[in-house]
């Protein structure tokens, strides 16, 4: 699976063209599913901004970049349907758009849907996640960063080796200090970035996309 692990989503030119490159084809030509099952781990949303996802409404915009289809993964959902109905849609797709919202509730959903085991055998998919999106991919969130009341750990699926502190400088809390304290507690290497810049992950290779700010923080 090829990662584009963003702050703010698909929010700038060079964002759009490296995901353009990573799907090998234009977007008009690309199939879509959106996952907003992150969003209902977190206490600030709800029924209105899951629409606002999934309709790509401002400021949300991954939906409505002019795919050839798009349409709707709610991983609650599946374990109740069976993976022969639901592994299909995600073999067809090209591109996986996963909002933010929690990300240990995501990474929950995601191993008790099957979607986590399925993700190694999906080479060609492209995952963009916004936010908890992105850090669900990683081994650790940070305690700060967990709104789900029922998880008892910041752990979450450790695809990648690194942590993200997301919203830098975008919300008055979100500052390059805090990002350095956080990165104090995680263990490991960390991005701090904000809402103008994304994390490429393709066979392995790391490198950062970014018309913004962003910084490699030092765990230690």
């Amino acid at each position: 699976m090829k990662l584009l692990l963003t702050s703010g989503g698909v929010a700038n030119p060079s964002i759009r063209d490296a995901l353009v490159e990573m799907l090998g084809k234009p977007i008009a030509e690309s199939t879509a599913l959106c996952i907003p099952t992150a969003q209902w781990g977190h206490q600030m949303c709800g029924p209105a901004s899951v629409r606002g996802f999934v309709t790509g409404e401002p400021p949300w915009g991954l939906t409505s970049m002019g795919w050839r289809s798009v349409g709707v993964l709610e991983l609650t959902a599946l374990p109740t349907i069976g993976a022969e109905r639901w592994v299909p849609w995600v073999r067809d797709a090209d591109v996986l758009l996963v909002d933010g919202g929690d990300a240990t509730y995501l990474c929950h959903w995601m191993r008790e849907s099957g979607l986590a085991d399925l993700l190694p055998t999906l080479e060609d998919t492209v995952w963009v996640g916004v936010s908890a999106g992105s850090m669900v991919m990683t081994p650790r969130i940070g305690a700060d960063f967990v709104s789900w009341t029922h998880s008892e750990t910041d752990r979450t699926l450790g695809i990648v080796d690194f942590s993200i502190f997301p919203h830098l400088d975008v919300f008055p809390d979100n500052t390059l200090a805090a990002a350095e304290r956080w990165a104090g507690d995680i263990g490991g290497p960390a991005y701090a970035m904000d809402d103008q810049t994304a994390i490429r992950v393709v066979d392995g290779q790391v490198d950062v996309v970014s018309e913004g700010t962003w910084q490699l923080l030092s765990s230690t």
